[in-house]
């Protein structure tokens, strides 16, 4: 099987940009929903999707809560700041820190549902299967004494390998 890799359109300082917009949630809008009415589920959710613990958003709901009781107070979401510049570092998407502290702060919601789209979008992948088609078997009428059985064999490319599907005919002889 061959993989065919999507390039994305190049963003700031030759990386890549982000799929979409912050506010484009008319893109997915099932989980703009999802996020706007339950954001601490949709923020585990999308983490599990990312790879990481669904239990880390935890810490943005119950993290300020506890820092306040201390008098310490907290206005930047750590888990969601942290995650955000991992999506950008993982993909290698264009930006910087100071972009990620400003739409962690202003507009969480929006910035998880980027997220989401992001992780979803990546994870979409393209594959195209080539089949070459079966030779047919050489004639005989040279020597009739060779019997010949044909066994199709497949080969093909491991997943994760780039590499055409080539299909071979074994022919066993016999001879009288």
């Amino acid at each position: 099987m061959a993989t065919v890799v999507v390039q994305q359109p190049l963003g700031k300082y030759g990386m890549e940009s982000w799929n979409s917009a912050i506010c484009d949630c008319g893109e997915d809008l099932s989980s703009c929903c999802y996020a706007y009415w339950c954001l601490p589920c949709f923020m585990c959710s999308t983490t599990g999707e990312f790879g990481e613990s669904t239990c880390l958003p935890l810490v943005d709901i119950l993290g300020p809560a506890v820092m306040a009781a201390f008098g310490v107070a907290i206005c930047i979401p750590p888990v969601g700041l942290a995650m955000r510049v991992a999506v950008r570092y993982k993909y290698q998407i264009g930006g910087s820190i100071c972009e990620d502290i400003m739409v962690s702060c202003c507009c969480i919601c929006c910035s998880w549902c980027q997220m989401n789209r992001e992780i979803k979008a990546r994870k979409k992948s393209i594959r195209i299967v080539q089949t070459n088609p079966v030779m047919q078997p050489l004639p005989m009428a040279v020597n009739p004494q060779v019997v010949a059985m044909q066994q199709p064999m497949v080969i093909s490319a491991a997943p994760g390998e780039v590499g055409p599907a080539v299909q071979m005919t074994t022919i066993n002889t016999v001879a009288m």
